[in-house]
């Protein structure tokens, strides 16, 4: 008997959603930022006279929602839905999130195509303030493992990034094999450092959570957030820097690859950074306790 091929909807290439409005309250901030175990005062203190600082990539919390309007916009049936895997990330970051904004996030299907693995899916993000001005725009990569894009939709890809690049194009990127690290840090990750996580960030996916349900989804146990993975490298980049939490982010970028399970450990390694017109690019990468990379590709951009 012949096993039904699995396909993306037709109607997925089409999908938008939004705009969802969420006020942002000084208790999100501090537990996205507790979640992380993170400890800077700039993070808690809410008598600081410039307020407290969201984590830079706290942008990931109110865009959630809106991954699932797209999933349900689409139909997308939930033997296809467990498939998909955070591939890429590619964050840019108008101006800072701050305690009372009242934002507005949109989000629309950028990209469908066919790649080895399965089906690589691009949602936008875009979030601005009650003005109107943009505040963080996110293009999300999903890959979508041994499933097909749809047979009757090929839609012309928008480009990945507002400035109408693709997505790391312009990066400054080493020569050949990424240079050996100038740092290192090795970070212990909790048996329940995903349930934590999902609870400060108001991320459910109960791949990360639930043994039963990550069973099910062909995952060998839960698996970390790969933002919550990527949220940890940022903040080993940020204490290297003069000004720690402080320093202007505006733009993370990275690729996803092996899972992080727990309990286990990953190391952050800096590779180096790069001056240029647009600030300075940091360089890292994200190993499992395997050696394997967990993140690969990653960059943050400090404007100075």
């Amino acid at each position: 008997m012949t096993t039904p091929r699995l396909e993306l909807p037709g109607s997925l290439a089409r999908v938008a959603a939004g705009p969802r409005t969420l006020e942002i309250d000084a208790r999100w901030l501090m537990a996205y930022s507790a979640g992380l175990g993170e400890t800077a005062p700039e993070y808690f203190d809410t008598l600081r006279p410039d307020g407290i600082l969201a984590h830079p990539m706290f942008p990931v919390c109110y865009e959630w929602q809106l991954a699932l309007d797209l999933r349900a916009a689409s139909a997308l049936r939930d033997e296809i839905a467990v498939r998909g895997v955070h591939a890429t990330h590619d964050l840019r970051i108008h101006r800072p999130v701050r305690v009372g904004d009242r934002l507005a996030t949109r989000a629309r299907v950028t990209r469908v195509e066919q790649r080895r693995p399965g089906a690589y899916v691009v949602a936008r993000h875009e979030t601005v303030d009650a003005a109107g001005e943009p505040v963080t725009t996110t293009d999300y990569g999903s890959l979508y493992l041994g499933v097909a894009c749809p047979t009757d939709s090929s839609p012309t890809p928008l480009p990945l990034s507002p400035d109408g690049r693709e997505q790391g194009e312009g990066l400054p990127r080493g020569e050949g094999t990424e240079p050996a690290p100038i740092w290192s840090a090795v970070l212990p990750v909790a048996a329940t450092l995903a349930h934590v996580y999902t609870e400060c960030a108001r991320i459910w996916n109960p791949i990360h959570t639930d043994r039963a349900v990550a069973r099910a989804a062909g995952l060998p146990a839960i698996i970390l957030h790969g933002t919550a993975t990527l949220a940890l490298a940022v903040s080993q980049v940020l204490r290297r820097e003069p000004r720690g939490p402080v320093a202007p982010v505006r733009r993370v970028v990275c690729r996803f690859g092996a899972m992080v399970e727990m309990p286990s450990v990953i190391t952050v390694e800096g590779l180096g950074a790069t001056e240029t017109a647009e600030g300075r690019w940091v360089a890292f990468r994200v190993l499992t306790a395997e050696g394997r990379a967990a993140v690969r590709d990653g960059r943050v951009l400090v404007d100075d």
